[in-house]
């Protein structure tokens, strides 16, 4: 909670020889336009920029392995990120509700995406998924109200329920030979959906996982 609710901070430089900082770290500090993580920092934690709503830029240094639950959720002013190659861990509603996001690319070195990860990310238009991602959370990409085109990596094997739900504008889904089983839900609503298809390793699909698709 270093700085939690310091809502006039603009800017603020940190260290090179900070290799940590705590639950809440930044929460809620509603005028911080941008940030530079020391390159020794390995977790950005829970709720580490969680509301920082005037938020546009953030550098992360090459050695953060685990990007935490909420990290940036409510970064409303954040419109594109690069996750280092370090990077294996994307927490659940890390980037939830971040709502200028339009450009993300998701490392091949992340294995796990929790659950609503990016809901509400309503600037993003097309995103992959790599090849080292087997299993995704729930809503995931959930109300991604501009996404048009998803491509999921050979690897996936199963995506939870609700994982691309009320994605409206999306048009075109490219499933992967490795992909078993489709969650409840999972394209619900998807008005635009045109082309998918689907491959002979399926063996589930869950109920309304395409429902009202029209």
């Amino acid at each position: 909670n270093a700085f939690e609710g310091c809502t006039s901070l603009k800017n603020i430089t940190l260290p090179e020889s900070i290799s940590y900082f705590g639950w809440y770290a930044f929460k809620n500090c509603s005028s911080l336009i941008n940030i530079s993580i020391p390159d020794k920092v390995t977790d950005i934690r829970l709720s580490a920029f969680e509301g920082c709503s005037s938020l546009e830029s953030v550098t992360m240094g090459n050695r953060v392995q685990f990007i935490g639950y909420q990290a940036f959720k409510d970064c409303s002013s954040l419109t594109s990120i690069t996750i280092p190659e370090s990077v294996t861990t994307i927490e659940s509603s890390a980037f939830r509700g971040c709502s200028d996001l339009k450009s993300i690319t998701i490392p091949s070195s992340v294995t796990s995406i929790g659950k609503y990860a990016f809901y509400g990310c309503n600037g993003l238009k097309s995103i992959t998924i790599p090849n080292n991602v087997t299993n995704m959370g729930e809503y995931v990409f959930s109300n991604c109200a501009n996404l048009t085109s998803v491509t999921i990596s050979e690897g996936m094997k199963s995506f939870g329920q609700n994982t691309f739900e009320n994605d409206s504008c999306l048009g075109s889904v490219s499933l992967p030979n490795s992909i078993k089983s489709i969650g409840k839900n999972a394209f619900k609503n998807c008005s635009s959906l045109q082309n998918i298809s689907l491959p002979d390793s399926i063996t589930s699909i869950g109920g309304y996982a395409f429902a009202d698709c029209i």
